[in-house]
């Protein structure tokens, strides 16, 4: 009776120690990966952080680039007032059945600006060429060949910048008014009957043109223009459809 005592109290330490035991590893076991698991975290949000880091530097720069573009095109279209002068370019048809005659023309005009891209515009215009009428049924039996032509407009209409930058901008122009034509300068004792040799007659008709201006400035007051554009004419009581540009000097004033 007392051996077997003795033996379940061995048997019952023994259980508590090996459960002590089991407990104390399993503890240690667990604990150290607490540090490594801190360890392996560190790096994490610190790469994070200097991610954030370079992406706020980033966006820094580029607003202030942002900020430094919308300063110069201010700087540039902020002004109210724009004169512009230079010359002028129209393959023109001097009459239903002659050929084409290549017009050369002063050209100066003047721009109201109401904002930095909208704009009514006041233009004029001189255009002079020679056109061939030599041909079987001159009048002047080929005594005149080549007659000297000239066309004076007056025109107005709406100026748009559609793409504006510091150096440059393209905008789009449409103006309508009057021109005179001056077809009988030189054909002398035929001088009233300019259809005679194909020419229009004299007379004032509407004129019309839609254009695209390009600039590029030189300065923010000064720049350079050429305007590729379509011109319409109303001599003869038919229209003339004629291809040509404008180019010049362009120069602003009057803050906005």
């Amino acid at each position: 009776m007392y051996f077997s005592r003795r033996i379940a109290l061995l048997l019952t330490l023994s259980i508590i120690a090996a459960t002590a035991a089991l407990a104390q590893s399993s503890s240690s076991s667990s604990n150290p990966t607490a540090p490594g698991q801190a360890q392996a975290g560190q790096p994490t949000a610190q790469s994070q952080g200097e991610s954030q880091g370079q992406l706020s530097v980033q966006a820094r720069i580029k607003a202030r680039r942002a900020q430094r573009r919308a300063a110069a095109i201010h700087e540039a279209y902020s002004h109210r007032y724009e004169e512009y002068t230079g010359m002028a370019y129209l393959r023109f048809e001097p009459g239903a059945k002659l050929e084409r005659a290549h017009d050369y023309a002063w050209n100066v005009g003047f721009t109201r600006y109401y904002d930095e891209r909208l704009g009514v515009t006041i233009d004029g215009r001189g255009y002079y060429s020679t056109a061939y009428v030599g041909g079987l049924n001159n009048p002047s039996n080929n005594a005149i060949t080549n007659a000297a032509i000239s066309q004076y407009a007056a025109l107005a209409g709406p100026t748009y910048r559609f793409y504006v930058q510091p150096k440059y901008s393209i905008s789009g122009r449409v103006l309508g008014g009057i021109e005179h034509g001056n077809f009988s300068a030189n054909l002398g004792s035929w001088a009233a009957t300019p259809t005679l040799f194909g020419l229009w007659p004299d007379g004032y008709v509407f004129a019309a043109s839609a254009s695209i201006p390009v600039e590029y400035n030189l300065t923010p007051n000064i720049g350079l223009r050429v305007a590729p554009e379509y011109y319409l004419t109303g001599f003869g009581s038919t229209v003339q459809y004629s291809r040509g540009f404008t180019t010049g000097i362009v120069y602003r004033f009057g803050k906005q």
